[in-house]
């Protein structure tokens, strides 16, 4: 429309100049002044819309960054999350390994700790057949009571030993002890040096024990009760936690009454130390 405007002017200029008067060329000239109005707001827009463009690939681009930006924080998170998962699977890896040694070790404390329980009840099943048996039992492969003792010395350690079945170690200690003073050289007084250490090793005085055991090796070396407190004496070193006194007492009994009783707790004693 405004083109057209335009091409009629120019044609009503050109074609009927001669005739033209002070209206038409006022009109001509308004419509040349919208004209040039027009081209310049068509300009403007164009210039508007070149800036709205531009402004818009900016925003483009930034949002291109943008999203590049993220993109890259993404890829950094899920490798982070990635190692964190990793991690997390390495650390319950050792959670696990962990709890099973633990469980492991538990295990073996239960094995030793049943092993010595065997061992304690073998030594209570051993402890009561003594005292079921009657002294002339006790005394057993040595001699027989009644050929070589006198009833007096017979009583004496009948009293002593009642002690023991009752458990009053500390009369029982003072009765075997006043035992061998009055009886030095009774066929019995192995077996009496034996329960003093017995005495002692049940109020557990480990240290005498070790002492008075010792006694009946050194002071009966021939007597048939050196197996059983050497036996004793062993596990009196264990019970203070000297391990290494316990092996050698321990193995001795091994090497030298290898056919006895006393020899096969000797050989359970060491296998629960060595653990």
């Amino acid at each position: 429309m405004k083109y057209r405007r335009l091409i009629v002017a120019m044609l009503f200029v050109t074609g009927l100049s001669p005739c033209v008067n002070p209206q038409q060329v006022d009109l001509l000239e308004r419509e040349q002044r919208r004209l040039r109005n027009d081209t310049a707001n068509v300009q403007s827009e164009i210039e508007s819309m070149r800036t709205s463009l531009a402004d818009t690939r900016a925003n483009m681009q930034q949002l291109q960054r943008d999203f590049s930006a993220v993109k890259e924080r993404i890829e950094e998170t899920r490798y982070q999350v990635g190692r964190q998962i990793g991690q997390t699977s390495r650390d319950g890896d050792q959670r696990v390994k962990d709890l099973e040694a633990r469980v492991n070790k538990m295990a073996d404390s239960l094995r030793l700790q049943e092993e010595q329980l065997k061992s304690r009840e073998d030594e209570m099943k051993q402890l009561r057949e003594s005292t079921q048996s009657s002294p002339a039992a006790d005394q057993g492969m040595q001699n027989d009571l009644s050929a070589g003792e006198t009833e007096a010395v017979r009583k004496d350690y009948e009293t002593a030993w009642r002690a023991v079945e009752k458990k009053d170690y500390r009369t029982a200690i003072a009765r075997f002890k006043d035992f061998l003073k009055k009886n030095p050289k009774s066929k019995l007084a192995n077996n009496a040096q034996y329960w003093i250490g017995e005495s002692y090793y049940a109020l557990k005085e480990y240290d005498q024990a070790i002492i008075e055991f010792d006694a009946v090796r050194s002071k009966y070396p021939q007597g048939d009760k050196v197996p059983a407190a050497l036996l004793k004496q062993g596990l009196a070193f264990a019970e203070l936690g000297e391990k290494v006194n316990a092996r050698l007492v321990l193995q001795e009994v091994v090497e030298k009454y290898p056919t006895t009783p006393e020899a096969v707790q000797a050989r359970q004693k060491m296998k629960s130390l060595e653990s």
